[in-house]
C-alpha cells in the first residue's frame, strides 16, 4: 500500500485499497472509456467524506493532486464515474434511509443506497419516485441526483431536480453545507460567512446578477435537459438555492453524503394504448395530438422497425405471441395511471380516438396480464443492449439527445440517414412524448476502424440535434463524452460562465476533473477502451 492510501487508512473509518485488481475494477464504468485510479476509499460516513476531501485540499495547496471521483455502482455511461485519482465508492456503507415521512411523502437517503432497492421499499408505503432511470436495479440514488436522472414517467413526472429538495454536501476543502430555498434574510447571512461557503456565495451571487440576461437566454427549448450546471433555477421566487446547482453536476462542484426527495403516490393499476404506424408523418401528427390530452400520459414510449426486427433475430421467441406477422414501421405506447378508473378511461378512449385518426390500427388495454404482456415489446431492449455478436456489441455512445417534440420526426429521419451512410444497423427506442431517443450502434472496439467511427459518428450526431434545437443530454448527462459538445450546446459565453462556476466552487480542480468542463477530444481519444464489456458487479469489501 503506498503511503496515501496508508495515511488514509488510518484517519477513516472505512476501507482503502490500492491492490492492482481493485484498480483495474474501478478503470471502467458503462461508457466506452478507461482510466486507472490510483485508489480506492469506501466511506464509512459523512466524516470520512470530510476527512478525504480535506486531505485532497492540503496536498493541492502544496501542488500535489490527488482528484476526487464519487462513484455508485459504475452504470454511468459517459465516464464521470472514473478517475485516476481517488474513487470514493458509496455503496459499501453509506447505503441507508435516513428518514421517511409517509405524511409529507419525504424521504431522506444516502447516496449509496440502490435506486431499486428504495423503490421497493416506498412502494410497500404506497409512494414511488417517478424520475427512475432505466437502470434503477443496479444503480444508485446519489448518481440518479448527480445526473438529474429522468425516465419512461418523466413525460409526467418530470426529473430528479423537480424532486430533490435539499441535500447535505462536502465542498472541495472539506467543509459540509446544507443546501435550500434561502430566504433573503438568510442568503445575507451565507454572504457574510468567512468560510469556503460564504466565498461560494458571494461569487455565484455576483456572477448570477451580472450574467442576468446572458442565463435567462441560454435556455434549451426541450422537456428536460441534463446538460451542463443548471444556472436557471438557482434564483427562484423563493429565495436563493443551490440544491439545483449540484443536481445534475456528477460529482464537480461537492460531494453528496445526503439528500431530502419527496416522493409521489403510487398506483399499480394503469391502462394502455397502444398503434401502429408504417410512415414518420403520420406517427409525428399523431404525437402532436396527443400532447394536447386533458391529462398528460405517465409514458409515452416508441421503437421501430429495426429494433422489432433486431430483437426477433436475437430470440425469435420473445415476441412471437405479442407482434403481428407483418412488422409495422413503429408502435407507439400509451400509459395512463389516474387513480380514478372512471377518468383514466376516458382520457384512453380520447387517446384511442386520436390514433384512429393516424394509425394503422391501435389496441386499448386495461387488463393487467395483458398489459404486461405488450410492455414486453418497449422492454426487450435489454435483449438488444446485451447481445454480443463476436467483438461487435452496442455501445453508449449516442445515448440521449433529446429534441423538440414537434420535430421528432425529423430526428428520426436524420438518424435512419446518418447510420445509412456509415453502413450501420440501428435500432431506435426512446421516450417519444419528449423528443428523446436511444440509439447505440453495434460497433468493435479491438478493430481500428470501428473506433474511428465512434469519434465520425459523434461528430455527425451532436451537432445535428444541436442544430435542431434540441440538448445532448436528456437525463444522462455530459460526463467525458457530451462534454465534448458543450460549448457549441451552449455557445462560448454561456460556457465560460459555467467554467467560471467550477472555478468557484472547485479552484483547485478536485473534483472530478475532466468531467463536464475543459475537456478535450484527445484526451477522450486517448482513453477510449479497446473492448466494451458492461458489467455491474459490486466491487466491494468484505465486511
Amino acid at each position: 500500500m503506498n503511503k496515501i492510501a496508508h495515511y488514509l487508512q488510518n484517519h477513516l473509518r472505512g476501507e482503502v485499497m490500492d491492490s492492482k485488481d481493485a484498480r483495474l475494477y474501478f478503470s471502467t464504468d458503462n461508457s466506452i472509456l478507461s482510466l486507472t485510479p490510483s485508489l480506492i476509499a469506501y466511506p464509512k460516513n459523512e466524516n470520512d467524506v470530510r476527512k478525504t476531501a480535506r486531505f485532497s485540499w492540503q496536498l493541492a495547496e502544496r501542488g500535489r493532486l490527488l482528484p476526487i471521483t464519487s462513484r455508485g455502482s459504475g452504470s454511468d455511461q459517459t465516464g464521470a464515474a472514473i478517475g485516476d485519482g481517488l474513487i470514493m465508492v458509496f455503496p459499501a456503507h453509506m447505503n441507508n434511509i435516513l428518514e421517511m415521512d409517509s405524511k409529507n411523502g419525504k424521504v431522506v437517503v444516502e447516496p449509496g443506497i440502490n435506486f431499486g432497492k428504495l423503490q421497493q421499499t416506498l412502494k410497500t408505503h404506497g409512494q414511488f419516485l417517478p424520475f427512475y432511470p432505466s437502470s434503477l436495479e443496479y444503480s444508485t440514488i446519489g448518481g440518479a441526483v448527480a445526473n438529474n436522472a429522468g425516465g419512461e414517467k418523466s413525460i409526467k413526472y418530470g426529473d430528479a431536480r423537480n424532486y430533490v429538495s435539499s441535500l447535505r454536501v462536502v465542498l472541495a476543502n472539506g467543509e459540509v453545507i446544507e443546501t435550500k430555498p434561502l430566504s433573503k434574510r438568510e442568503l445575507k447571512g451565507k454572504l457574510g460567512l468567512t468560510t469556503l461557503e460564504g466565498e461560494i456565495y458571494r461569487s455565484l451571487d455576483a456572477l448570477l446578477e451580472e450574467n442576468k440576461g446572458l442565463i435567462k437566454e441560454s435556455k434549451i427549448s426541450v422537456s428536460r435537459n441534463g446538460a451542463g450546471y443548471d444556472l436557471t433555477n438557482i434564483i427562484t421566487k423563493k429565495g436563493f438555492d443551490l440544491t439545483p446547482l449540484f443536481v445534475g453536476s456528477q460529482g464537480t462542484l461537492g460531494i453528496i453524503t445526503e439528500a431530502e426527495i419527496s416522493t409521489v403516490p403510487f398506483n399499480e393499476d394503469t391502462s394502455l394504448v397502444f398503434g401502429f404506424f408504417n410512415d414518420l408523418e403520420s406517427l409525428q401528427q399523431a404525437i402532436n395530438e396527443l400532447k394536447k390530452l386533458p391529462e398528460i400520459p405517465s409514458e409515452m414510449e416508441i421503437v421501430d422497425d429495426q429494433f422489432l426486427g433486431m430483437v426477433n433475430k436475437i430470440n425469435p421467441n420473445l415476441l412471437k405471441d405479442v407482434l403481428p406477422e407483418e412488422l409495422p414501421k413503429f408502435i407507439l405506447f400509451l400509459e395512463f395511471d389516474d387513480a380514478n378508473e372512471r377518468n383514466r378511461r376516458k382520457v384512453c378512449k380520447k387517446a384511442s380516438n386520436i390514433l384512429s385518426n393516424y394509425a394503422i390500427s391501435n389496441q386499448m388495454e386495461n387488463d393487467e396480464d395483458k398489459i404486461e404482456n405488450i410492455w414486453k415489446i418497449r422492454d426487450a431492449s435489454s435483449v438488444i443492449l446485451n447481445h454480443v455478436d463476436g467483438n461487435t456489441r452496442p455501445l453508449p455512445l449516442l445515448e440521449d439527445g433529446i429534441v423538440p417534440v414537434d420535430k421528432l420526426s425529423e430526428y428520426i429521419d436524420n438518424l435512419y440517414q446518418i447510420f445509412s451512410k456509415n453502413h450501420i444497423n440501428i435500432a431506435i427506442w426512446g421516450h417519444a412524448g419528449e423528443g428523446n431517443l436511444h440509439i447505440q450502434p453495434f460497433l468493435d472496439l479491438s478493430v481500428v476502424g470501428d473506433r474511428q467511427k465512434v469519434f465520425k459518428l459523434m461528430e455527425e450526431y451532436y451537432p445535428m440535434i444541436i442544430e435542431m434545437g434540441g440538448s445532448t443530454s436528456s437525463s444522462y448527462n455530459d460526463g467525458r463524452l457530451r462534454a465534448l459538445y458543450l460549448e457549441k450546446l451552449y455557445g462560448k459565453d454561456v460556457y465560460n460562465l459555467m467554467a467560471r462556476v467550477k472555478d468557484i466552487f472547485d479552484p483547485h480542480n478536485i473534483l472530478n476533473p475532466g468531467v463536464k468542463i475543459n475537456v478535450d477530444i484527445e484526451s477522450v481519444k486517448n482513453i477510449l477502451r479497446q473492448e466494451y464489456t458492461r458489467g455491474f458487479n459490486n466491487y466491494l469489501p468484505k465486511s
